[in-house]
């Protein structure tokens, strides 16, 4: 190469070079100017007295101020600044709006939940608000939009889209709340009483029973019985060798996943007396399991105001807060601590509605014919025209599907209603004790949920939170029903003396994971949404009676216990099963699950191969079953948060020869034909069965929400590394691939310097930010994190204008 065209590639290099550093320059001046303002006074308008907001080394915003609405607008500005991008999420998730931000990939959810125009129900919602919460709203919207606007530069992300963030409306806070809705009831739809209404329609109701019956040595109510062990239906009822084969279907394991224990919305929380705890006070434990994601849904929290009521004149709440609210989610206000699980009660129904034959404008209702309302949705798409979406609305609710005879069905679910929306939870940080915050309980406007709550004065209890508990009269409320006779249907609200309450239990303890926690009446109240099969309540119930003595690190261990009790039987059947194998593979199996450490570790070879024979029993098991539903409904897949474990069980004990699928000889050769599988499966995999640990399976892949948009190389400077870890469904570290605790929460009330709160994914959205991932190791590790903010690291401070 000659010198002259060596100097020509040198300085076409270095002017690439160039370009390059300011590209990166460009990036890094962008990004840094989306970073919240940490410290400096500002002058914003609206306030009535100076707010101070200061933050610890993990991001943990302390606001302090002389009222409460200048801390509700001063929780909008930081949440804005932090979360705005994951506050719009939010409320066009649940309106349906998501396709005018990032475009069609989101036109499936738009349409699915535009039709229970949420939007239209969120500012009926506001309208009819006590007027101190509007102002709370009002106070916060005006300190969201103070705090966007406050940005050198707009969010981040909606430069990667390349959108304008669209001001925050009161009413937007009602769509955040109606996400939850949606999160912890599978998007709204009710798919499990429709999967139900197939079942029933194609399998005789007795076997029907028997394969949805819940499992009575797994349960651990709060009180009443537990559930009769099913009985095995006859060769009378249903048999299988008198059956015509089903088609087979191309893979029946998506359809059985919901038999297996799938994850789902859930939590922990207990509770413990003072009598169990040394110092006057009792104390409260609690772990919320949603989808997790970066920065983590909840907020790190503390505020402190002048309050009469408080012990000291000055009230002092610490806890996490959801960013699009004004509100401390869980948490505690130095007399009573609370936390939320959710109950899993039947908050939704689906109604056969009788169209008029001479007018199908109308429908039957009790007095006559009604019109149906008539609603045209343009859902807008980024890059595209609208879609427009026609929702057709009866009184009950939205048509959203048919009955297996064509007749339409119209979904009632309490979300669609504006009384199920209101800022109540904010009244938490003023109840004095548990018998205040239990009366409280029956007002709140969420979904339904189980409240535990603890108090400094050593006392516990526990009941339903939530406004809207339906009073059903002549339906069941499990199928499909006609409501157009008088009478039937929803006939008004549960009255707060009907909810179901425990105060002062005689043990001292108090336990809810998603289970079914009464019988009786008030489980006919409740309804069953699908409750979760117990296994990880009685683990936590054993866990709290193991010990006489508890300080909040042992609430933790109890959050942190990845035994696998549930599986112990499991175990010893896949071993009594490959007793007499001669199989290579199958001997290996053996061998690498005889000895059984029994958890759920990240390099757990003896959990992942159990688990493994577990599921593929239960799909063999529940498969001829699933394929004839299947047969006549494609939809179909087994009714979500419905375990089949009782009944899988019983079937492997009791051996009933016309329940065995004709494709085996045995019962014996149905669980060595499931080993074989497991073996085949997991062997031929790198490194064979040897090799296949719990963590290689079982990672955390907390990732942000526009991650999947962008190269690996690049999306990983904003998802959480990816990591094994412990835990799983049926025990009380609950761990999933994006999903398990969103927070682990311990406080004694009157004692938060002892409390702990561990956080996934950190505080802030900002890949610059020194609160990025904060805290996240830690939650990995299980290490616990104080609940009180630690030395203010930055101090902002909020100063009205023109004063």
């Amino acid at each position: 190469m000659t010198t002259r065209r060596w100097h020509i590639l040198r300085a076409a290099l270095l002017a690439l070079l160039v370009l390059l550093l300011i590209a990166l320059a460009a990036v890094w001046w962008l990004l840094a100017g989306s970073r919240p303002r940490l410290d400096g006074r500002r002058m914003l308008p609206g306030l009535e007295a100076s707010v101070s907001i200061s933050r610890d080394a993990l991001g943990t915003v302390t606001i302090e101020g002389n009222h409460r609405a200048d801390i509700s607008y001063a929780m909008g500005y930081v949440h804005a600044q932090e979360r705005f991008f994951e506050m719009d999420l939010m409320r066009r998730m649940s309106a349906g709006e998501l396709s005018a931000l990032v475009g069609p990939a989101a036109l499936k959810v738009d349409l699915n939940h535009r039709r229970h125009r949420l939007r239209a129900v969120a500012e009926a919602a506001y309208a009819q608000l006590p007027p101190a919460q509007k102002h709370a709203l009002d106070r916060y919207r005006d300190g969201v939009n103070a705090g966007l606007a406050d940005l050198r530069e707009k969010p981040w992300e909606y430069l990667l889209l390349g959108s304008r963030p669209q001001p925050w409306r009161s009413e937007d806070s009602a769509l955040v709340i109606a996400a939850m809705y949606l999160d912890l009831s599978r998007d709204g739809r009710n798919a499990r009483e429709l999967h139900l209404a197939q079942m029933r329609a194609v399998l005789p109701g007795p076997l029907v029973d028997f394969l949805l019956a819940p499992d009575p040595d797994w349960e651990a109510p709060l009180s009443g019985r537990l559930s009769r062990l099913p009985v095995v239906p006859g060769a009378d009822v249903f048999d299988l060798r008198q059956q015509s084969p089903a088609p087979a279907a191309n893979s029946l394991t998506a359809a059985l996943a919901p038999a297996l224990d799938a994850p789902r919305p859930g939590s922990n929380s207990f509770a413990v007396a003072s009598t169990l705890t040394g110092n006057g006070a009792a104390m409260l434990a609690n772990d919320m399991h949603l989808g997790l994601r970066v920065p983590n849904i909840w907020f790190r929290t503390r505020l402190r105001y002048p309050d009469p009521s408080a012990p000291n004149g000055q009230r002092d709440v610490n806890g996490v807060s959801l960013p699009g609210t004004p509100a401390i989610i869980i948490g505690s206000n130095g007399q009573v601590a609370w936390g939320f699980t959710n109950s899993y009660g039947d908050w939704a129904d689906w109604v056969r509605v009788q169209r008029d034959p001479a007018d199908p404008d109308r429908y039957k209702v009790p007095a006559g014919w009604a019109k149906f309302e008539t609603h045209e949705e343009h859902i807008q798409v980024k890059g595209q025209p609208d879609t427009i979406l026609e929702v057709r609305d009866t009184r009950w609710g939205p048509v959203m599907g048919k009955d297996a005879d064509g007749t339409p069905l119209a979904l009632a679910w309490i979300a669609q209603l504006p009384r199920a929306y209101n800022l109540g939870l904010m009244q938490f940080e003023h109840v004095p004790d548990v018998a205040a915050a239990l009366n409280l309980a029956p007002q709140l406007g969420l979904p339904p949920q189980n409240l535990l709550v603890a108090d400094r004065a050593g006392q516990i209890g526990w009941t339903i939170a939530g406004n809207s508990i339906p009073l059903r009269v002549g339906i069941d409320p499990l199928l499909p029903s006609d409501w157009s006779k008088p009478g039937r249907g929803w006939q008004g609200w549960a009255a707060p003396a009907q909810y179901p309450r425990i105060e002062h239990p005689a043990g001292g303890r108090l336990w809810t994971a998603n289970n079914r926690t009464v019988d009786g009446a008030a489980l006919a109240l409740l309804g069953n949404g699908g409750h979760d099969l117990g296994a990880r309540a009685r683990q936590i119930r054993d866990d709290l009676h193991a010990r006489i003595s508890f300080a909040p690190a042992d609430l933790l261990d109890i959050q942190l216990d990845d035994r696998a009790m549930f599986l112990l039987r499991w175990q010893q059947l896949l071993q009594r099963t490959l007793a007499n194998s001669k199989a290579p593979a199958l001997e290996q199996l053996r061998q690498l699950t005889h000895a059984w450490r029994g958890r759920a570790a990240v390099d757990s070879v003896d959990y992942r191969l159990v688990r493994a024979f577990r599921n593929q029993v239960s799909e063999a098991v529940l498969a001829p079953f699933a394929a004839r539903v299947k047969q006549q409904h494609a939809d179909f897949s087994w009714p979500a948060h419905n375990s089949a474990e009782a009944a899988v069980w019983m079937m492997i004990r009791q051996q009933p020869a016309w329940l065995l699928d004709s494709k085996y000889a045995n019962w014996h050769a149905l669980l060595t034909d499931a080993a074989s599988q497991v073996a085949h499966k997991l062997g031929q995999q790198p490194g064979g069965l040897a090799a296949r640990s719990w963590g290689e399976l079982n990672r955390s892949d907390i990732e942000h929400p526009l991650s999947a948009a962008l190269p690996a190389w690049l999306a990983r400077f904003i998802d959480m590394p990816d990591q094994p870890l412990p835990g799983d469904n049926n025990m009380p570290r609950v761990a999933a691939p994006g999903f398990g605790a969103s927070e682990r929460m311990d406080v004694s009330p009157g004692h938060a310097a002892q409390g702990i709160l561990e956080m996934p994914g950190g505080q802030s959205d900002n890949p610059l930010s020194p609160f990025f991932g904060a805290g996240h190791q830690d939650w990995v590790a299980g290490r616990p994190t104080p609940l009180l903010p630690g030395k203010a690291e930055h101090t902002l401070t909020l100063r009205p204008s023109g004063r």
